[in-house]
């Protein structure tokens, strides 16, 4: 027993002695989202659990508004050592690859972000998107989707005809060739510069969020009409970093910022599902007029969204791929013929 006891804590301290010797590590991750912002509260909360469940050996460092670079270049920077991880979206990356646009927001596609989650985790998603961006020297790590956007505007917007000159801040990549095929006119912007550009009429209305999350932006204090409940986009902002980082990394660290990031994804859609309906009831006191699409102008925009995935297919390699994995995998959903 005393010789047991002996090893037990001898073998005790040698496991404490390796942690503290563990080399801590700190990875520098910028957003889009601004503190005060609901997501951007909740990625910090991912900070924190990915610094508890490390026991300190990791701290995550965030930058939020797109404080060391502009939004649409935070790709970038992790790529070439500025900092360690993007938790923006995939999506703005199509000037890279076409590809892109497939996993960053596939518009007009899966109705809920459930089934979206699925496509990464149950179909082969996550093999066909990893492979996308191990090419860009990044490794994707997970998604966070809050689930179906609304466009916010000065004017009303109840339906397919008022875009007809609707100008309105848009995401690059293929949302803005839909829009402007349906005689809308996007303007491609960086998501910090919305309130401003609608604040000073340069733009009539914005696709930047969902509901509650443009409350948190402060839209609706400038702009009294939204669609809802959303249709048209339901983007997926990633989480990926660089690969060299993520590589340099133990298994037990890459397990845990894995885990971490899970939770916190799950819960931005679960959060979002019940503060969007509490933010829509709340508006339409508040004047807002919330306009709910009709089915036949919902299946216009579907129509014009499905053309458009076609065309994006052919654009590359990578790009056909991942379209063809979506398509089936939505045919097993039962979401496409």
């Amino acid at each position: 027993m005393k010789f047991s006891t002996f090893f037990m804590a001898a073998g005790a301290s040698a496991l404490m002695a390796a942690t503290a010797m563990a080399e801590p590590v700190t990875l520098r991750v910028q957003t889009h989202y601004a503190t005060e912002h609901p997501t951007g509260k909740q990625l910090a909360e991912w900070a924190d659990d990915v610094q508890v469940m490390s026991g300190g050996e990791i701290t995550v460092e965030m930058f939020y508004s797109s404080s060391v670079v502009a939004t649409t270049e935070t790709f970038d920077a992790a790529i070439n050592g500025i900092v360690d991880c993007d938790a923006t979206g995939g999506a703005y990356q199509t000037g890279k690859n076409p590809a892109f646009q497939f996993v960053g927001d596939i518009m007009g596609g899966y109705e809920t972000p459930w089934q979206q989650y699925s496509w990464l985790y149950y179909g082969d998603g996550y093999a066909a998107a990893q492979e996308l961006y191990n090419a860009q020297n990044m490794q994707l790590i997970g998604w966070s989707i809050y689930g179906q956007e609304s466009l916010s505007s000065s004017k009303p917007i109840a339906g397919f005809e008022d875009l007809k000159g609707w100008k309105f801040r848009s995401p690059p990549g293929m949302e803005t060739e839909i829009f402007e095929k349906l005689g809308a006119s996007p303007i491609v912007m960086d998501f910090t510069e919305i309130f401003t550009a609608l604040e000073t009429g340069i733009i009539d209305g914005a696709d930047a969020s969902g509901l509650y999350n443009n409350v948190g932006l402060g839209l609706y204090d400038i702009v009294k009409h939204a669609t809802y409940p959303g249709f048209h986009s339901m983007p997926s902002d990633h989480l990926s970093c660089n690969l060299d980082v993520w590589n340099g990394l133990t298994e037990q660290q890459r397990r845990i910022i894995d885990t971490a990031w899970q939770k916190v994804s799950f819960q931005i859609a679960l959060s979002n599902e019940l503060n969007n309906n509490a933010a829509a009831s709340e508006l339409q006191t508040q004047g807002v007029t919330l306009h709910d699409w009709s089915p036949e102008d919902r299946a216009e925009f579907r129509k014009a969204a499905q053309a458009a995935w076609e065309d994006w297919g052919t654009r590359s390699p990578e790009a056909g791929a991942i379209l063809a994995s979506h398509k089936e995998y939505m045919k097993k959903l039962g979401l496409i013929d």
